[in-house]
This record gives structure tokens, C-alpha cells and sequence, in this order.
């Protein structure tokens, strides 16, 4: 097992030469998106990068923990400070980074597909490789970090399964082309670079970044049955039909009414014929 290469992933990824101001490899912490929020509240330069060997309080949704064993995957979060996006826009950067997993997937050769808001789905079981989380920095300048986890290896037993009971696959259970984490991380960082700057340049407008027509193609929650788990005890179970234009899903429930939803856990119930 290999360490993830720091020096080469700064030689690729750092400016003039690229995309990234600052990128540092840690052993261990618990989670890289509290530690970049710390760093953002200090004043840590737009798209600085942090990327750990293990995480021992990585977080997803509600909190959730998200399994970090060392070794098994790419661990990063990303400082972003997008000026040209109002605040009432940063709900969409999770499609722009989910977009950027299914690149990097497509490119290894892996069968993924989205599910929103949040997930990366991979195999012909439709396991979870990747898990999205952005969380705003508090300040008075806008900023938020994007923290993406995305199993390179298998993650060995005791990992509990995730919302609707998905269970946690890997890039090498799905007969990914390369499991060399520095390579994958360098693809990654460059899908999201890519894929960041349309959505910075739009304003967080996924119909002027080109974003939402991928994203409609590779989102799997579109045309399912599901259930929405919304804040508190809330629930809508309807036909999952669209997303718009900020990043929110669209269900119409059985009863007939349609709801705009820009937060919850989505469960897969089945297809819609």
C-alpha cells in the first residue's frame, strides 16, 4: 500500500501550472472539512486543498460517519471561495462534484451513476463509493468546503450500511482500470477543477454552466419511486421527476401535489414504469 504522493500531486495541481493555490497530505485527522473550515476562518487561500490517509471523524449527512480506514481511499476537502456565486446558489456545488466523481469513474472504467443529492453509486448492485458533503465557512467573506470521500479499495468488514440500506463498494470491487490513490486523487482534483470553474463562472446556475443536462443523464433518482426523509420526522414518497436549475429535486407525491426539495435523504424505492 502507497502513500499518496504529495510532491507529485503539487508538481501537477499547484499554480501557475494548475488549478490549486496550496495541497498538503496528511497521515491522519478527523475530518478534512473541519479542518479546512478552521483554516478558512484563518484566512487559507480559494481552492486550498487538505487530502488525509485516514479520517477518524469523517462526516456525512445528518452527521453521519463516514468510514476513513487508512489506506482504502482518497480523503479530500477543498477551500473554495466563490465570489462570483451568491450564497443562495452554493446548494448546486454538490452536483458539480458529483459530476467530477462520475468522471474520474468513467474514466477507470467503473460503472457509476448518481444519486442525489450526495451519492456516488457504483456496480451492477449500485453500492456507494463516494459520499459529497459541503458545508459553509463561517466570516464575513463567502467561502465553503467541499469534502469529497471516495473508496479506492475495499473497506473491510463492520462498515454499516448507509441511508436505505446501501452498502459501501469500492473502485477495485467495481474492476477500476487503477487503484494507485495518487493517481486517482490527481484525476479527481482535475475533474473537479473542470467542473468547479464552469459552475463558478455561471454563478452557480447549473443551466449556464452546461451542468444540469450531465447531471439529469447520470442521476439515477430520476424516474425512481423514492422516499424523501426531510428535516425532523418528515416524508415524501412520490416519483422523483427532475432537478432544476439550483441543485433542488423535484417529486410529485402519490398524492398528486408536486414539492421542490433542497435538502433530505432519498431512498430508492424502485423504477417507475
Amino acid at each position: 500500500m502507497n502513500a499518496i504522493n504529495a510532491g507529485r500531486l503539487r508538481a501537477e495541481l499547484l499554480a501557475p501550472q494548475g488549478p490549486y493555490a496550496a495541497l498538503d497530505v496528511v497521515p491522519s485527522t478527523g475530518s478534512t472539512n473541519a479542518d479546512l473550515r478552521r483554516a478558512g476562518v484563518e484566512g487559507a487561500a480559494d481552492r486550498t486543498v487538505l487530502i488525509a490517509e485516514e479520517q477518524t471523524s469523517g462526516v456525512g449527512r445528518r452527521a453521519r460517519l463516514w468510514a476513513s480506514p487508512k489506506g482504502s481511499g482518497v480523503y479530500l476537502s477543498v477551500l473554495l471561495r466563490p465570489a462570483e456565486v451568491p450564497f443562495s446558489g452554493l446548494g448546486s456545488l454538490a452536483v458539480a462534484a458529483g459530476l467530477a466523481v462520475t468522471d474520474v469513474t468513467a474514466e477507470l472504467g467503473v460503472d457509476a451513476v448518481l444519486k442525489w443529492p450526495n451519492d456516488v453509486l457504483a456496480g451492477p448492485d449500485r453500492g456507494k463509493c463516494a459520499g459529497i458533503l459541503s458545508e459553509a465557512v463561517a466570516g464575513d467573506e463567502l467561502a465553503v468546503v467541499l469534502g469529497i470521500g471516495l473508496n479506492v479499495r475495499p473497506l473491510g468488514p463492520g462498515v454499516e450500511a448507509g441511508a436505505g440500506g446501501l452498502l459501501p463498494t469500492s473502485l477495485a470491487e467495481q474492476g477500476a482500470r487503477t487503484t494507485d490513490r495518487t493517481d486517482i486523487a490527481a484525476l479527481l482534483l482535475a475533474a473537479l477543477a473542470d467542473r468547479e470553474d464552469r459552475w463558478r463562472a455561471a454563478g452557480g446556475d447549473l443551466v449556464r454552466a452546461g451542468l444540469l443536462e450531465d447531471y439529469r443523464a447520470r442521476c439515477e433518482t430520476l424516474g425512481q419511486e423514492v422516499r424523501v426523509l426531510l428535516p425532523g420526522d418528515a416524508s415524501i414518497v412520490g416519483t422523483a421527476e427532475d432537478v432544476d436549475a439550483t441543485g433542488q429535486l423535484d417529486v410529485r407525491g402519490h398524492d398528486g401535489k408536486r414539492h421542490t426539495v433542497f435538502a433530505g435523504d432519498v431512498v430508492h424505492l424502485r423504477p417507475v414504469r
